[in-house]
């Protein structure tokens, strides 16, 4: 157990709201997947119903009583699935028959996800392109990629590099371009609670590292027609 002066609780108390990302890969231990979803969703119910009681709840009430289990698989199979490599989406790829050589753009990705320090959720837009080095996606599949890195404890700087890495990777191409938009609930819930503000992250890799290709994403991205 962990007291409250230790070195580490200490630590953790300065850090605050910092934003802290240590790897571009979400942080799992060797044996994350050893475990069923049954058998997690039972774990996860019986220590959430141990922390309802610690808060004062009264378990009995019928509104209460399916609380556990309700958040237990809320985690496993919904807001946390992202977790799990087995939900990772297929991603078919086809030849670029058009010969289509400029930038593919798909913009306004409503994503939710989860503060890894607050456990509050992250609500935000994605808005992706890359340009084919002889493939294709599927339109959806984007959506998909944006979904599944999001269902899962995150930072929003590693979502951004999680997006491109995998959008990268699926393609073939280093011709690739990140940029989310999202509103924190870790800050405008509690803590400064300031309601106005959103964080901007981007990533850009290949052609798109060139000022005037960038310049062209932006624009397609601010188009309001």
């Amino acid at each position: 157990m962990t007291l409250p002066n230790s070195p580490l609780m200490i630590s953790i108390d300065e850090m605050g709201d910092e934003h802290v990302m240590t790897s571009v890969d979400t942080p799992l231990r060797p044996d994350a997947f050893d475990m069923g979803d049954e058998e997690k969703m039972e774990r996860i119910a019986h220590h959430f119903r141990a922390i309802m009681e610690t808060l004062g709840l009264d378990l009995s009430d019928d509104s209460l009583a399916g609380t556990p289990k309700r958040v237990a698989k809320m985690y496993v199979r919904e807001i946390f699935s992202g977790l799990d490599p087995a939900n990772k989406p297929e991603i078919r790829l086809f030849e670029n028959k058009y010969q289509y050589r400029e930038m593919l753009v798909e913009k306004n990705i409503t994503f939710f996800s989860n503060c890894e320090h607050h456990f509050v959720p992250i609500i935000g837009k994605a808005h992706i392109a890359y340009i084919s080095s002889g493939k294709v996606i599927g339109l959806s599949k984007l959506n998909r990629i944006v979904e599944y890195y999001a269902r899962r404890p995150q930072v929003q700087e590693r979502l951004t590099m999680q997006i491109a890495q995998a959008l990268g990777e699926a393609l073939g191409t280093d011709d690739v371009a990140v940029l989310i938009d999202a509103e924190h609930l870790c800050v405008s819930s509690r803590g400064v609670r300031d309601v106005n503000s959103s964080t901007v992250t981007s990533h850009y890799s290949g052609r798109f590292e060139d000022e005037a290709v960038r310049r062209e994403f932006l624009a397609h991205i601010d188009r309001r027609d």
